[in-house]
C-alpha cells in the first residue's frame, strides 16, 4: 500500500493481502457454525440415548467376599413389557486390587444368576414371540467386548416366560448362563398389537 491510500482502497481493489483478510473472516464464521451446529448434534444425541437404553437395574446387594475387594453385585431388573415380573441378577465384580494383581484391568467374569419371580399381577404388552426372544436388559461386563444380557422367551406350549442371562462377546462366547422360568396361569392373557 502506497503512502497516503486508504486502507478501505486497497480492499476494494482485491489485492493478495485484502483477499487474505476477507477469507479469514468467512472461514471463522463457518468454522463458528460448524462449532454450533456439532455441540447442538452432541447435546440431542446425549439426551436420546437414555431412550435408547434397555431397562436399568436396581442394585439391591452388594457382597463383599474377599479383601481384594471383590464383590457379588445383586441387581433387580423390571421386565419393561410385563408388569409384575422381577428378575434377581447377581454377578461377580472384580476389585482394584485383584485387577491390578491378575493383570486383566478391564473385564469381569462372564458368571451371572438370574431368578425371576410374579411379583404382582402380571400384565403382558407387546413382546416378542420368536424363540430368539427379546432382550431387555445389558450390562458391560469389559471396558468394550463383553456384556451381560437377560433375554425374555415366551414357551407358548406351557404357557411360561422364560428369562436367560447370558454373556455376550465379539469373539469367544461364554457357555456359562443361568435360565429361570415365570409360569402363566389361565387368568393372564397376552396382549397383542
Amino acid at each position: 500500500m502506497k503512502k497516503g491510500q486508504r486502507a478501505s482502497d486497497s480492499r476494494c481493489r482485491g489485492d493478495a493481502s485484502s483477499r487474505r483478510f476477507n477469507t479469514g473472516i468467512g472461514k471463522g464464521k463457518t468454522i463458528m457454525k460448524s462449532r454450533i451446529l456439532t455441540r447442538l448434534f452432541v447435546g440431542a444425541l446425549i439426551l436420546a440415548v437414555p431412550a435408547l437404553k434397555p431397562v436399568q437395574a436396581e442394585v439391591v446387594g452388594e457382597i463383599g467376599v474377599d479383601w481384594l475387594g471383590n464383590d457379588i453385585i445383586v441387581e433387580a431388573v423390571q421386565d419393561p413389557q410385563v408388569e409384575g415380573v422381577t428378575c434377581h441378577v447377581a454377578y461377580f465384580e472384580r476389585g482394584l486390587i485383584d485387577r491390578l494383581q491378575k493383570g486383566n484391568w478391564f473385564e469381569d467374569p462372564s458368571n451371572s444368576s438370574i431368578d425371576c419371580r410374579q411379583t404382582g399381577p402380571i400384565k403382558i404388552g407387546d413382546i416378542d414371540m420368536s424363540k430368539d426372544g427379546e432382550e431387555i436388559f445389558k450390562s458391560r461386563r469389559s471396558l468394550i467386548w463383553k456384556k451381560l444380557i437377560v433375554k425374555r422367551i415366551y414357551d407358548k406350549a406351557n404357557n411360561t416366560l422364560i428369562y436367560l442371562s447370558h454373556s455376550r462377546q465379539v469373539q469367544d462366547g461364554s457357555a456359562k448362563m443361568s435360565l429361570s422360568t415365570v409360569p402363566l396361569y389361565t387368568s393372564t392373557e397376552i396382549l397383542q398389537p
